[in-house]
């Protein structure tokens, strides 16, 4: 019964964290990503003009 919790409370893990940003949104870990991939282009992530910052689509890497 144990085996079976655990496994249950793993796959509920791994369920949220596949589907939390199936809609696009700019949470920490989508901005932290797209940041640290600018960042390596020698760029800045910024919102777009009329972005949603909500949004991470609404970004761009504006490079130096």
């Amino acid at each position: 019964m144990r085996a079976a919790l655990i496994m249950v409370f793993a796959l509920g893990l791994t369920a949220c964290d596949t589907a939390a940003n199936i809609a696009g949104s700019a949470d920490y870990d989508s901005l932290k990503r797209a940041h640290d991939a600018c960042a390596a282009k020698g760029g800045t992530l910024v919102l777009k003009d009329g972005g949603d910052s909500q949004y991470i689509d609404d970004y761009s890497c504006k490079v130096k």
